[in-house]
């Protein structure tokens, strides 16, 4: 799959104070059903999209699909979350325990910079440095190791415990994935 373009969806009503940004979760396939609802009720979301190609059978077609699938973002005062537990499509709101965790502001802003960049933007694993990981495809198939990150290429660290020692090479980030 390889991304094209990018699309936002996101609607803004007025509010008598600026509310922190959560994120709600959603059901599957189910993010524009929770944020047409949502914008009905009066509040702010944020869906960021990107435009993808897809292969089907017989052709090739232009997807618009969830930059974050599962997860629409939304404005509202965390005392009053019952309208946003109860609109169709929307499980929960992502936070620790019972208690939602507001998003920082400078996150959301980042994701809008990305996307209004009109750079090629596509949803990736979120990968740590120190991380195990395994290689997905390509010569070095199946091999896992530690990420570590030198400047800004990455490489995966294979190590011979007994000796103490190991190697680094590096590797695209694009074909590694968590363990």
């Amino acid at each position: 799959m390889s991304s094209i373009s990018l699309n936002v969806s996101f609607a803004a009503k007025s509010s008598p104070a600026l509310q922190p940004w959560y994120a709600i979760r959603t059901r599957s396939n189910q993010e524009n059903v929770a944020a047409l609802v949502l914008e009905g009720k009066g509040y702010e979301y944020y869906l960021p999209k990107y435009r993808a190609r897809r292969r089907w059978s017989d052709r090739v077609v232009i997807a618009e699909l969830p930059l974050f699938p599962g997860y629409v973002f939304c404005r509202f005062d965390v005392k009053q979350r019952l309208p946003i537990l109860t609109t169709p499509g929307v499980v929960s709101i992502v936070g620790f325990g019972n208690e939602p965790v507001a998003i920082a502001e400078s996150e959301i802003a980042d994701i809008q910079a990305v996307l209004t960049s009109g750079l090629a933007a596509e949803p990736c694993p979120f990968l740590r440095e120190g991380q195990r990981v395994r290689v997905k495809y390509g010569s070095l198939a199946g091999l896992e190791g530690i990420l570590l990150k030198k400047k800004t290429d990455w490489r995966i660290i294979i190590s011979v415990t007994m000796l103490q020692r190991s190697i680094a090479v590096e590797i695209d980030s694009d074909s590694i994935t968590p363990i």
